[in-house]
C-alpha cells in the first residue's frame, strides 16, 4: 500500500521534473533482518541535496545523497544497490543489527517521456487507482500501466526487474453518511484507504461531502455485495438505523472482509446479535462481529469515536488486536 509520505516522494519527483530540474529515485526492494522502513519505501532526492521520503528512517539518507551527488551511483542508468552487506557498514551506518536493506535507484531526467510518466502516475493516484511501473535496469527501459489491480512489490534480482504497483491496497466501506463517517473517512484517506460510503437515504449521502470519497445510493446489502468482497475490505456499518445496518451486516458476515463493525452501546450490540441469530446468521459468522465498534478509549465525540474506530480496524488489519487490549487492560 502507498503511504502518504511516500506519494510526497513521487509529488515532489513530478514537480521536479516540471521545473526542468533533474533527481534521483530510490525505491526500497528488498530487506532482510530488521527494517526501519517496509518493501516499497521511497526517497527522492535533487542535486541540490533536497530529500523528501525515507528508506531507513536515517541510517543510510546521508550515504546515499553523498553517492548520487558524487556520480558514485546510478551516474548512468536505474541501478541495485545493497547496504548492510557487512558488519562494519551496519554499524558504521547505524542500521538494526543484522538488518540488509537492497535499493534501486533511478536517475529522473526532465525529458518529455519522463515528464509524461510521472504525470500519469500521480493522476492516477490523484483519482485513487493503482498504477504499475515497470523498471528494467539491463534494458534501461520504464514502462507504466494505469488503472490496475494492487499488487505486491515484484523484484527480480536474476533479470534486474522491479515492478512496483502504486495505490490503495485496502477499501473501508462505510454503511451511513452520518458525521462519524465523515470524520472517519477523511482519517481513512490519510492512510491511503480506498473509501466508498453507502447510504440509501439520499439526501444525507447528497451532504457527505468528503473528497476523494466514492459515494453508492444502493441498499447496503446489495451494494457490500457489489463493491465489498475483498478479503482487503474493512466493512463498518454506522448509522445507528437496525433497518440500515443489519441489511448490510448480514450480507457482510459472510463475505471475505477483514473487519467487520457496527456502532451502537453493548445493549444495542447484543441486540443486534440476537436478530442476526433469529436471521439464520450463523453464529461463527456473527463472532467476527466488532460490536461495540472501535477501541474502548472512553471516545465520546464523533472524531474521537472514528479514531477508535480507525485505531481497532489498523490493530485488527496489523495482527496486534488481542495485544491492543491487553495493553488497554493495564492502562484501565
Amino acid at each position: 500500500m502507498l503511504q502518504a509520505v511516500d506519494k510526497e516522494v513521487l509529488d515532489q519527483v513530478n514537480t521536479w521534473l516540471a521545473d526542468g530540474q533533474a533527481c534521483w529515485l530510490a525505491t526500497v526492494v528488498q530487506t532482510w533482518g530488521s527494517s526501519p522502513r517496509p518493501i516499497g519505501s521511497l526517497l527522492t532526492c535533487n542535486h541540490d541535496g533536497v530529500v523528501v521520503g525515507s528508506l531507513s528512517g536515517g541510517c543510510v539518507e546521508d550515504d546515499l545523497l553523498d553517492k548520487l551527488t558524487a556520480g558514485e551511483l546510478a551516474a548512468q542508468g536505474a541501478q541495485f544497490f545493497q547496504y548492510g552487506i557487512t558488519a562494519e557498514e551496519t554499524e558504521k551506518l547505524g542500521l538494526p543489527c543484522g538488518g540488509h536493506l537492497y535499493i534501486v535507484v533511478e536517475p529522473l531526467r526532465p525529458d518529455q517521456a519522463t515528464c509524461a510518466h510521472f504525470t500519469a502516475l500521480t493522476q492516477s493516484l490523484a483519482q485513487r487507482q493503482c498504477a504499475r511501473r515497470m523498471v528494467d535496469l539491463q534494458q534501461n527501459s520504464t514502462s507504466i500501466v494505469t488503472d490496475c489491480d494492487f499488487a505486491p512489490l515484484q523484484w527480480d534480482g536474476a533479470a534486474q526487474v522491479l515492478e512496483h504497483t502504486y495505490g490503495p491496497a485496502h477499501q473501508l466501506f462505510i454503511i451511513g453518511a452520518g458525521m462519524v463517517s465523515a470524520y472517519l473517512a477523511q482519517m481513512a484517506l490519510s492512510l491511503d484507504y480506498e473509501i466508498t460510503v453507502c447510504d440509501p437515504r439520499a439526501d444525507l449521502l447528497a451532504q457527505f461531502s468528503v473528497d476523494g470519497v466514492a459515494k453508492v445510493a444502493d441498499m447496503p446489502d446489495d451494494a457490500v455485495r457489489t463493491y465489498a468482497n475483498d478479503p482487503a475490505t474493512a466493512i463498518v456499518a454506522l448509522t445507528h438505523d437496525p433497518r440500515i445496518d443489519d441489511m448490510g451486516l448480514m450480507e457482510a458476515l459472510e463475505s471475505d472482509a477483514f473487519y467487520i463493525g457496527a456502532m451502537g452501546s453493548s445493549r444495542t450490540s447484543a441486540n443486534r446479535r440476537e436478530r442476526l441469530l433469529a436471521l439464520d446468521i450463523k453464529a461463527c459468522d456473527i463472532g467476527r462481529l466488532h460490536a461495540p465498534i472501535g477501541l474502548p478509549i472512553g471516545s465520546k465525540t464523533p472524531p474521537e469515536i472514528a479514531i477508535a474506530i480507525l485505531a481497532e480496524i489498523t490493530a485488527v488489519r496489523k495482527s496486534r488486536a488481542v495485544a491492543v487490549q491487553e495493553h488497554i487492560a493495564v492502562l484501565a
